[in-house]
């Protein structure tokens, strides 16, 4: 079969701040036909997203085309022009970006930023056109598509917007996708629900891919093809099932075998129990938090809550895992603690001191004392600012540090999380995903806080980076004594790394305790949900998920109904008719500091998840 597209020798080169071009990509070739997935896999900075931005003639800033050709049937694109170029871009090639924060134009509503590209190729009009943005979104399973469709995206989940930009992509129906981890940030259930509506997209059309991604278990569910890139250089290719399971090079035999299994008692690492002998460096007590904005003698319906009646603590040095999907609370939960979202009842307190809610009113101290790491750094880091600016602000801002003594400290931590002290001198937009993600790490331990609210943050770095990352973490919870609040919707990780784990859904804990409690049956079916939507490396796993029990109620909605007595109740393959519905959840101890907020006893949920 002809391909559709043919990238010949591609080289790429980059201009660091020496000012000499040298070469990120070395004679890159690719082939991707018609109805076929091609994956590019490797660690960050590999020149994955380099090649895959090259199938659209793009170059990031500081990057050129040195040689090479990218045929489009036939026709090279980087021998076109400008307006050609910009013709064949979302109508024939269109791009799933790894940020959606960062793509998605926050004063545009998510209606209009769909129907766009349909109306600049003359596809649909205005009316035609928001119809069948609406549309896309149902498709990709979006809850109320209509109303996020008149949503601005900071209105919207890191999961939602990650969503919108695959129906943006989606909406001029291209004959090739570039998918640049498209699902990097999305919980597993809904990353279930986009990789079943890519490979539907990729079945029906006839639609080539490009797959760009660290996570070989989800490239294992959509690939035809592997491309194994270190260092800009194509280090081996192959089928997919020739790949996984009798893989020639040393390098991708590193990248399999940083692959975590589902999680389970056996695979949770940790013994400690910090709760043990420790008094709680931080409580969270009662905590209701909203969105909405609270005007004076109105009351906020409990629907309208995102945080219902939050309980936590979190001892020093222990690990305390919150996972749940998005839209499940866990992002606001960290911003509540750290003073960027008001709370409606409850209260905060570091070290017994009760906290003001707000950060602009906390003390410099305390401000020091719990630091943040965001999702998407793009949102984070100043793109005008050069890295060792935004390393360097904590240390003038907490110690005083300036000259040599604060060049020498941004050093030291760009070492510490694995980049060159070089990168200092460097522009985020210089830096790939993964870079930028480690330079927010090394900035928050620049403040040397006793806690740091991790959301999210190892989801834009590939498997061996995320591997050392973690391991940087536990070396330094140790020699530091710092806490973490380790936000996540990577299970596999959070039993690798966390000492207690509480499961949020719909603003409320539904699950909480030691992490070898947590992932050992009897789970809440929330949890049994989220542990069988884990994807593991094998073909054919999605298939078999998407038929599964736990899938099914996974799929079936995932609306949070807020104002339920058990907002899961509408998903649950278990739940009580006339029960569930009518009477809040109680508190079931399951022994060794696990609970379960359910109504089945740990007898009847042993008994119903033995059932097939």
């Amino acid at each position: 079969m002809t391909a559709l597209l043919r990238i010949e020798d591609l080289v790429v080169e980059g201009r660091p701040p020496s000012g000499i071009w040298v070469e990120t990509v070395h004679g890159c070739s690719v082939e991707v036909r018609p109805g076929e997935v091609v994956a590019l896999i490797g660690e960050s900075g590999a020149g994955k997203t380099t090649v895959a931005l090259g199938a659209l003639g793009y170059t990031r800033p500081g990057t050129r085309f040195k040689n090479g050709r990218v045929l489009l049937e036939g026709r090279d694109i980087l021998t076109m022009s400008t307006r050609e170029r910009r013709d064949i871009r979302g109508r024939d090639i269109a791009y799933v970006a790894q940020s959606a924060q960062a793509a998605l134009n926050p004063a545009i509503p998510v209606v209009d930023q769909i129907a766009e590209s349909l109306m600049l190729h003359d596809i649909a009009d205005g009316a035609a056109a928001k119809e069948r943005a609406i549309e896309l979104l149902d498709l990709l399973d979006l809850p109320h598509p209509e109303e996020i469709a008149h949503r601005y995206p900071h209105q919207t989940s890191g999961g939602q917007q990650q969503r919108i930009m695959m129906a943006m992509a989606m909406a001029c129906r291209p004959r090739l996708l570039v998918l640049d981890e498209p699902t990097t940030a999305l919980d597993v259930t809904t990353q279930i629900e986009v990789l079943k509506a890519v490979k539907d997209v990729i079945r029906d059309r006839r639609t080539a891919g490009i797959y760009v991604s660290h996570d070989l278990s989800v490239v294992a569910q959509v690939a035809d093809r592997i491309l194994v890139m270190n260092r800009g250089h194509v280090v081996e290719e192959g089928a997919t099932d020739k790949i996984l399971h009798d893989a020639t090079e040393e390098y991708t035999r590193t990248l399999l075998g940083a692959v975590k299994p589902r999680p389970t008692r056996d695979t949770a690492a940790s013994d400690w129990d910090p709760t043990a002998g420790q008094k709680p460096i931080m409580t969270v007590r009662g905590v209701d938090s909203t969105y909405e904005r609270q005007r004076m003698f109105d009351r906020i319906e409990r629907e309208k809550y995102v945080l219902h009646d939050i309980d936590l603590e979190v001892y020093p040095r222990e690990v305390l895992a919150v996972v749940g999907e998005s839209g499940s609370g866990k992002s606001t939960l960290a911003r509540v603690i750290a003073g960027l979202q008001p709370t409606l009842n409850g209260e905060v307190a570091l070290g017994g001191e009760t906290l003001p809610a707000l950060a602009r009113r906390r003390t410099r101290e305390q401000l020091r004392r719990i630091q943040i790491v965001f999702q998407s750094p793009d949102q984070s880091i100043n793109p005008e600012k050069r890295i060792d600016d935004a390393i360097g602000r904590p240390l003038e801002l907490y110690f005083g540090m300036s000259g040599s003594r604060k060049h020498d400290r941004v050093a030291e931590l760009l070492e510490m999380v694995g980049l060159d002290p070089d990168h200092a001198g460097r522009f985020p937009a210089e830096l790939s995903g993964g870079q930028r993600q480690r330079v927010s790490i090394a900035r928050a331990f620049a403040a040397e806080p006793d806690i740091i609210l991790c959301d999210e943050v190892l989801s834009s770095l590939d498997t061996v980076v995320a591997a050392r990352i973690l391991e940087l973490m536990r070396e330094l919870r140790e020699t530091h004594k710092v806490a973490y609040v380790f936000i996540s919707h990577d299970l596999s990780t959070v039993a690798s790394i966390a000492n207690r784990v509480a499961v949020m859904y719909a603003g409320r804990i539904v699950d909480a305790g030691l992490t070898k409690e947590v992932f050992a049956p009897p789970h809440h079916p929330y949890t049994q949900l989220l542990i069988h939507s884990v994807p593991a490396l094998r073909q054919g796993w999605l298939e078999e998920a998407i038929g599964g029990r736990e899938a099914e109620a996974g799929l079936r909605s995932n609306v949070m109904l807020h104002d339920l007595p058990c907002p899961f109740r509408m998903r649950c393959p278990v739940a009580i008719p006339g029960k569930c519905d009518a009477e809040p959840a109680p508190r079931r101890d399951m022994g060794h500091g696990h609970a379960v907020y359910c109504q089945h006893t740990e007898t009847e949920l042993f008994e119903a998840q033995d059932r097939p």
